[in-house]
Order: structure tokens, then C-alpha cells, then sequence
């Protein structure tokens, strides 16, 4: 947020919350994450006015709990997955793995926001859960896990919540058939009165 967008009756003085600087909060940000877990504990990729931070699963957790605890980014804004299975830009500064999950947190204090991202492959894929720390994070990661089949290690109640508990498959996966793979048809058709 710039200070042209605050609404500042003439003459009062700024808060001083607010950079008026573009993108000094999300490199104080960073800059308070390369001192808790070093420069090599992630990778940085600036995108458009995104500051995207790839990480290893086996770092994920260390990273998101320095970004939390060190850094100010205490509100988990947006957890969500993406197949990029035959993605054609074999360039898109991503982790280079079939699926990545982001993490989307907000330092509330001076409006930074940074992306993280962890990436994981098939035939397992599995990233550790973000519950401890957000617990929030809850149906975030059970979505995540319903639609595209990555599972999250020390979830308490990881467990489908889209879809029926008897569907075999991830619907979000790009090899997944537009058309469905005839499941519909085996499920409990419900009355308006019974729904």
C-alpha cells in the first residue's frame, strides 16, 4: 500500500507504518528471512510485483516459521496448489517440480506479502503440514489434498472435503479426464428434500 492510497487529512502526519516506498516491506521481509535461515535455506524469484520465495520441502516449515516469528508475516492469506504436468515453459522460475503448493503470507504492520512456494513429484506427493503454525491452514491443505492428492505430514484431520470420502481420484490434476472417469454415476442422488 503507497501513502497516496491512505486517506490523510492535509497537514496530519504520515504513519509511519506505511513505506511509501514500493516494495521496501517485502525486502525488509526478505532481508529478516536471509538472517534467520541463511541465504541458502531459499531461492528468490521477483515477478511483476511478487516476491516469490522457493523453498525444499525439507526447509518448508524452518522457512515458514522464520517468516512467521522473525520476519512479521504472522497471516497466512492463501494456501492453495498447481499442476503444472506438460507445463510448456520449461523457464517459469518455478521449483521444476510436477506440483507446487504456495504459501501466500502478509505482514499486517507494513502491508509486505511474499509467496512461498514448495514443490513435490509423483509417485508420493507429500509436504509437511502448516497447521502447527496456522491453524487456519486446516481446510486450506485438506482442499489442497482433495484435489490434487498432496498429502500434508502432521495434518490432524487430513481427510477429503470437496469431494465424496468413496472418490478414488484428484480432479485438479491436469491428467485427470475434463469429462470425469464415469464416477458421477455411482454416487447417491439426493432430493431437493433430502439435501
Amino acid at each position: 500500500m503507497s501513502q497516496a492510497a491512505v486517506n490523510v487529512p492535509s497537514g496530519a502526519p504520515a504513519d509511519p507504518r506505511i513505506d511509501p516506498a514500493p516494495g521496501a516491506a517485502d525486502e525488509a521481509i526478505l532481508a529478516k528471512l536471509a538472517a534467520a535461515v541463511g541465504e541458502d535455506a531459499h531461492r528468490v524469484v521477483r515477478f511483476r510485483d511478487n516476491l516469490r520465495i522457493l523453498v525444499a520441502p525439507g526447509r518448508l516449515i524452518e522457512v515458514l516459521t522464520a517468516l512467521k516469528e522473525k520476519a512479521g508475516c504472522a497471516f497466512l492469506a492463501e494456501l492453495g496448489g498447481t499442476d503444472y504436468l506438460q507445463y510448456p515453459d520449461p523457464d517459469r522460475q518455478g521449483t521444476g517440480a510436477r506440483f507446487e503448493v504456495h504459501y501466500v503470507l502478509r505482514d499486517l504492520e507494513t502491508a509486505g506479502m511474499v509467496v512461498v512456494k514448495a514443490g513435490v513429484d509423483d509417485p508420493d506427493p507429500v509436504l509437511p503440514s502448516a497447521y502447527s503454525l496456522w491453524p487456519g491452514a486446516d481446510w486450506m491443505e485438506r482442499e489442497v489434498y482433495d484435489m490434487f492428492g498432496i498429502r500434508f505430514e502432521g495434518h490432524p484431520d487430513l481427510r477429503r472435503i470437496l469431494m465424496p470420502e468413496e472418490f478414488a481420484s484428484f480432479p485438479l490434476r491436469k491428467d485427470y479426464p475434463l469429462r470425469g472417469r464415469g464416477e458421477r454415476h455411482n454416487f447417491t442422488k439426493l432430493t431437493r428434500e433430502e439435501s
